[in-house]
């Protein structure tokens, strides 16, 4: 019975060939696309007293592992076509072809790394993107001044109970548990703004919120005055404060999930972030297309004169897939796709069309 697989050693070829081309892509394009990046972003970083090159270092820390998680699947593209360009001008292709293999088995060594390579980046996503994106959107919020400490805060959120707005700049922990940090309270009434009220904390307190030390500033009268402990809020759950800003490139695959069930227990429409939630693991998986798509540039005579125009055709496929996933997520965040097809019919399409353009291809 033939193997799926090449032999031990030419899997093995295959293999470390793929991965050194995708892998010093991707460093060349994080080099590249980092220090543009920084031309925009250094001045603004600088530009906040106190900041040093040290900030500087830090903005790249947090910047880098995005532009990782979404140029590595073009990484992985362009590692494929040249491998596979590679190995037709070397007629290497040709030889495992006329010992009986078939096109999928010549594709199985790079279809397996490109699995592992989804399973890493799955895993680099949750663990360290998820967070690096956390902490950057909350920096970016305070124009690069103190960074915030916990990386999985809310920040920045705003909820109406009646006339009054409450903006708070840091909320740490869910339900009952939750602390406000940088409370401000807008008495209103009639739309006018009559008080003030503002305190550096904040906790749940009966069915209210108890915020002090706080201070009371009299809009009308000019004045302000020490009034201690006092509770505000009262009829306004926890998670109008936990769920007002969810941001799922911020959160790990399970504090997404565990997000999406409190905002539906609290009532509230949930199909984007279920989009996002179903994308965690079709992103991911989307390197393991590219061996497919960029396929077309194998299975051709060198000789042809039409090796470019195939690799070509495959950075084509590869790149169309991206536009069709993006144009997915944006129709599922407007409602007009449901969140599973959303996430999933860009991977499933490009897949039947790998597999069509391969099987139509093949010589």
């Amino acid at each position: 019975m033939t193997s799926f697989f090449p032999s031990k050693t030419v899997a093995l070829y295959m293999g470390r060939m793929f991965l050194v081309r995708t892998f010093g892509i991707l460093a060349g394009l994080v080099l590249v696309l980092q220090a543009l990046d920084l031309l925009g972003e250094s001045g603004k970083i600088l530009a906040v007293p106190g900041n040093t090159d040290a900030q500087v270092w830090q903005y790249m820390s947090l910047r880098v592992p995005q532009i990782i998680a979404r140029f590595l699947p073009f990484s992985v593209l362009l590692g494929t076509i040249l491998t596979l360009i590679t190995m037709n001008q070397n007629s290497e292709i040709v030889a495992l072809k006329s010992s009986g293999m078939s096109a999928h088995q010549v594709l199985a060594p790079l279809i397996t790394a490109s699995l592992a390579i989804a399973a890493i980046s799955f895993v680099f996503n949750d663990r360290v993107v998820s967070r690096a994106t956390a902490t950057l959107s909350q920096w970016q919020k305070v124009n690069y001044g103190t960074l915030p400490i916990d990386r999985g805060d809310r920040s920045n959120v705003w909820v109406r109970t009646g006339d009054d707005l409450i903006e708070v700049d840091q909320i740490r922990g869910r339900g009952d548990a939750a602390r406000l940090g940088g409370v401000t309270l807008y008495e209103r009434d009639g739309g006018k703004l009559r008080t003030i009220i503002t305190a550096p904390a904040g906790r749940r307190s009966g069915d209210g919120w108890a915020i002090g030390p706080a201070k009371r500033f009299d809009v009308a009268t000019g004045q302000q005055r020490d009034v201690g402990t006092i509770v505000i809020a009262r009829g306004v759950t926890p998670d109008q404060f936990t769920l007002s800003s969810v941001n799922a490139d911020g959160l790990s695959f399970r504090a997404l999930n565990e997000a999406i069930d409190d905002l539906a227990a609290a009532g509230r429409p949930t199909a984007a972030l279920e989009g996002s939630l179903w994308h965690k693991l079709s992103g991911p998986l989307s390197s393991v297309l590219m061996p497919l798509l960029g396929a077309v540039a194998a299975f051709g005579i060198a000789r042809s004169g039409k090796l470019f125009v195939r690799a070509v055709i495959g950075m084509a496929l590869g790149f169309a897939y991206f536009v069709a996933d993006n144009f997915a997520l944006a129709m599922g965040n407007l409602g007009a796709y449901p969140p599973f097809l959303a996430a999933w019919a860009p991977f499933l399409l490009f897949l039947l069309i790998g597999e069509a353009v391969l099987l139509r291809t093949e010589e």
